[in-house]
C-alpha cells in the first residue's frame, strides 16, 4: 500500500480522472473537486445518521445506489446544511451545471459538500469554475485530495493493487476529516475508487464491511456531522470481476485496509491533536459491546486530556469501560496495558514504573489494550488527544 500524504502522488485506478481548482470560496487552495470516470460506474454510499442532513446528502442518497454514475463533485468551505429549500435548489443547480459540461444526466453526478453550516453555496464562484474543473482532470489524486480539506492539516490518500485470479485491480482511497468526528460517521468525506468489476449488491456489502471496521470506529470530539458520507465507486475498467469467493474475500480485505488507513489518518489529524490513540478491546463475549467499549475510551475527554498530559491515569479507562456497560464480571477479571506495559491484571491493579510509562506516552501513537477474558470478540477504535489547540480552532472556525 502506497500512502499519499502531503505532495506525494497517489495513482487513480484505470478509467478515473480527478481535479481540484480554486473557485474563490477559499483564499489560496483548491476548494472545488471532481472525480470522473470514462464510463458508467457502480456507485454506493453510506451516510450520516444525524437527522439534520445537508442538501447534498439528501440528493446523493436519492440517486444511490446506481450503476450509471459518471462523476462526483465536492465543494469545501460551505456545507450547504440547514439552508432550506434554497440550499436544495442551489445544490441541484450546481449538479446540473457539471452534468451539462460533461454531457451526462444530472442523476449521473453525485455531490458532497463540507464546511460551515448555514451558508448558501456561492454559485457566483462555483459555476464559473466548472469549465476549469473539467478541463484540468489528471490521473492522480492529489489536486482532488486538497480540494476537499477544511481544518485538515494534510491531504489524505492511499492506493494499493490487489492480485485476483484473473489479474490485478487497483483501489484508491481519498478522504478528509479533522473535527466534528464521531462514529456513524463524522465530518468526514470518504471516496473509495476501484477499476474492478463490482455489482451493486457486492459494492453495498463491501462498503458496509469496510466502514464498520474503519470510519465507524474513529472519534475526535463526539459530534456527528450533517454532511458525512463515504462512497465506493467501481467502473470495471480492469475487466476483472469478483465472482470467485477467494477474489471477493481478497478484495474485501484490501478495501478494508485502505479504509482503516484513511480512518487512522483522520484520527491522527484531529483538530489540535498531537497523538493518535488506538484502543483494542478483546476477549469480549459480544462484538457490539467490544466496539462500543473501544469507541467509548477514545471518546472520553478525561482520557484524551490525560494522554495529552502524558498521565497514565488508568482509573479513567476502567471507569469509562464501566460507563459503556461492560459487565462487572468482565471488569473483575480484565487485563489492561498502556503502551505494552501491564497496568491492571486479573481485575487487580499492579505495580508499574510510572515515569517509564509517562515517557512512553510522549510517543505520537498511544496504544491501549483491554482483554476482558470473557469471549472471542475484539474491536479496535481510533481517536486523538485533547489539546488547547482544539479549543482555539473551534472558537475561530466560522
Amino acid at each position: 500500500m502506497t500512502p499519499g500524504p502531503g505532495l506525494q502522488r497517489t495513482k487513480l485506478p484505470l478509467g478515473f480522472l480527478a481535479s481540484g481548482v480554486n473557485c474563490g470560496v477559499r483564499r489560496y487552495r483548491p476548494d472545488f473537486g471532481l472525480l470522473l470516470s470514462d464510463r458508467p460506474m457502480v456507485a454506493v454510499g453510506v451516510f450520516t445518521l444525524n437527522q439534520c442532513q445537508a442538501a447534498p446528502v439528501v440528493y446523493s442518497k436519492s440517486i444511490l445506489p446506481s450503476d450509471q454514475v459518471r462523476a462526483l463533485i465536492t465543494n469545501s468551505g460551505q456545507a450547504n446544511a440547514a439552508t432550506g429549500t434554497e440550499g436544495v435548489r442551489r445544490n441541484l443547480q450546481l449538479v446540473e451545471a457539471v452534468a451539462g459540461k460533461l454531457n451526462v444526466k444530472a442523476d449521473q453526478v453525485v455531490v458532497a459538500s463540507t464546511g460551515v453550516i448555514g451558508e448558501q453555496l456561492h454559485l457566483d464562484k462555483l459555476l464559473p469554475s466548472v469549465g476549469d474543473l473539467v478541463s484540468r482532470v489528471q490521473e492522480t489524486a492529489e489536486s482532488f485530495a486538497v480540494s476537499i480539506l477544511t481544518t485538515d492539516l494534510v491531504p489524505k490518500s492511499v492506493s494499493t493493487e490487489v492480485s485476483l485470479s484473473t489479474g490485478t485491480v487497483r483501489i484508491t482511497g481519498i478522504c478528509k476529516g479533522s473535527g466534528m468526528i464521531h462514529p456513524n460517521m463524522a465530518t468526514m468525506l470518504g471516496y473509495l475508487l476501484t477499476d474492478a468489476v463490482v455489482s451493486v449488491s457486492q459494492a453495498e456489502t463491501l462498503l458496509k464491511k469496510a466502514t464498520d471496521l474503519s470510519f465507524n470506529m474513529i472519534s475526535v470530539d463526539g459530534d456527528s456531522s450533517t454532511n458525512d458520507c463515504c462512497f465506493l465507486l467501481a467502473n470495471g475498467a480492469s475487466g476483472h470481476n469478483l465472482e470467485k469467493h477467494e477474489d471477493l474475500e481478497k478484495f474485501q480485505a484490501a478495501l478494508s485496509d485502505v479504509a482503516i488507513f484513511l480512518a487512522q489518518s483522520i484520527a491522527a489529524d484531529g483538530e489540535g491533536a498531537t497523538k493518535l490513540i488506538e484502543v483494542t478491546v478483546g476477549g469480549a463475549d459480544d462484538l457490539k459491546m467490544a466496539r462500543r467499549a473501544a469507541r467509548g475510551v477514545t471518546l472520553s475527554p478525561l482520557i484524551k486530556a490525560a494522554i495529552h498530559g502524558e498521565d497514565p491515569n488508568w482509573g479513567r479507562i476502567l471507569a469509562r469501560l464501566g460507563a459503556e456497560q461492560v459487565p462487572a464480571a468482565s471488569l473483575q477479571k480484565m487485563n489492561l496495558s498502556i503502551q505494552g506495559v501491564s497496568i491492571f491484571a486479573g481485575g487487580e491493579p499492579i505495580a508499574f514504573d510510572r515515569p517509564m510509562v509517562r515517557s512512553l506516552l510522549r510517543q505520537s501513537k498511544v496504544q491501549i489494550e483491554v482483554d476482558l477474558q470473557s469471549g472471542a470478540h475484539s474491536a479496535t477504535a481510533w481517536g486523538c488527544d485533547l489539546s488547547k489547540k482544539y479549543v482555539e480552532i473551534n472558537t475561530e472556525y466560522s
